[in-house]
């Protein structure tokens, strides 16, 4: 029990620690290349209510790739601990290592893939030009495309390789699915993907996912998926270290290549540890900000083109009702906190 906790705590720290060790190299680098959009919002047909509490922020000023730190972080960490066990063979060594077939392979696959896709159109954003520049509806849908084949091919192997046909519905039991266990992945990485618009305020997004990805290491834990647990809880020690420098002002904001892969990855984990259905639960504010958009957008279809929201996401309908942005981070951290717990609870006592 003991030596599993130091398997968990461990890589966690390295993470950690290896984050504020990069991120001064990396910012230098950012900062370099001049690695911030190219294109405002604020200057694309965007409401006044926008652009008044857009208006003190230097959006293009700050670089948007700082996820790159995350996910450098956590594969850094990962490598660190299975070379260990390969040059310095040990019991130690060998129990410590958590890359392993069956469990963290594939969400690191999805976290490298997810994140290199998001970096892609990070720079498009940057250097590009055009429409896709402007990430413009066109844009948008490939990227829909792109996870949506992605999430194709993870679903596959959930289904082909590791045989999971069913998942477990909590107080009820489990639900058959079959080969639908594909499709209904690729709805779910759609889902937590569209979560992703939470990265428009400094320190939000990264005290968000911190929470989960936390919750999620004590709901594998519980399980007895112990490299999950791990893999899960290094994750939460990269996002912390970008968050260190993210808090406002930020340095750089976590741009796609940290949003793409950290919510694509996070539906894998939620599928490995059978807890889809807790998902919603422990990602509540990703729920909450996905839900305001789509509101938002079928309240002007629908009503005359009158909204629901003075902003959304609905973080930036606070700030234009007058919340500072400090106010609503501390408070989406807080109701993170919360229902994370809620959701580790939840997890355990429905079996």
């Amino acid at each position: 029990m003991y030596f599993s906790l130091i398997k968990i705590f461990l890589p966690t720290a390295v993470a950690f620690f290896f984050g504020l060790f990069f991120t001064p190299i990396a910012t230098h680098f950012f900062y370099k290349y001049k690695m911030w959009k190219r294109y405002s919002r604020s200057a694309n047909g965007t409401t006044s209510d926008f652009q008044k509490i857009n208006k003190e922020k230097e959006e293009l000023r700050t670089p948007r790739v700082g996820g790159v730190i995350i996910w450098i972080s956590v594969l850094t960490t990962t490598l660190i601990f299975y070379l260990a066990s390969i040059f310095f063979p040990s019991s130690y060594s060998s129990e410590i290592n958590f890359l392993s077939r069956n469990q963290t392979l594939i969400p690191i696959f999805t976290l490298l893939i997810g994140s290199l896709i998001g970096l892609w159109d990070d720079l498009i954003q940057i250097y590009g030009s055009g429409r896709f520049a402007r990430d413009d509806k066109s844009w948008r849908k490939w990227k829909v495309f792109l996870i949506t084949f992605m999430s194709l091919m993870i679903g596959m192997w959930f289904f082909y390789k590791l045989g999971i046909t069913s998942l477990h519905i909590p107080f009820f039991g489990e639900i058959y699915l079959g080969i639908l266990i594909v499709p209904f992945f690729i709805i779910v990485a759609l889902a937590t993907f569209s979560g992703g618009v939470i990265d428009g305020i400094d320190g939000l997004s990264g005290g968000v996912l911190a929470s989960i990805f936390a919750a999620y290491s004590a709901i594998a834990y519980a399980n007895n998926q112990i490299d999950i647990a791990a893999f899960s809880a290094v994750i939460t020690g990269a996002i912390l270290a970008f968050l260190w420098f993210n808090i406002p002002p930020a340095r750089f904001f976590m741009g796609e290549t940290g949003i793409m892969g950290l919510t694509i990855t996070l539906a894998t984990l939620a599928f490995l540890t059978d807890s889809v259905f807790i998902l919603p639960i422990v990602a509540l504010p990703l729920v909450l900000t996905s839900a305001s958009v789509i509101l938002q957008m079928a309240s002007k279809k629908f009503r005359g083109g009158k909204r629901l929201f003075k902003l959304a996401p609905l973080h930036h309908h606070f700030e234009a009702i007058g919340w500072s942005s400090y106010k609503v981070t501390m408070r989406f951290w807080i109701i993170s906190v919360i229902f994370a717990i809620i959701g580790i609870i939840l997890a355990i006592i429905s079996r």
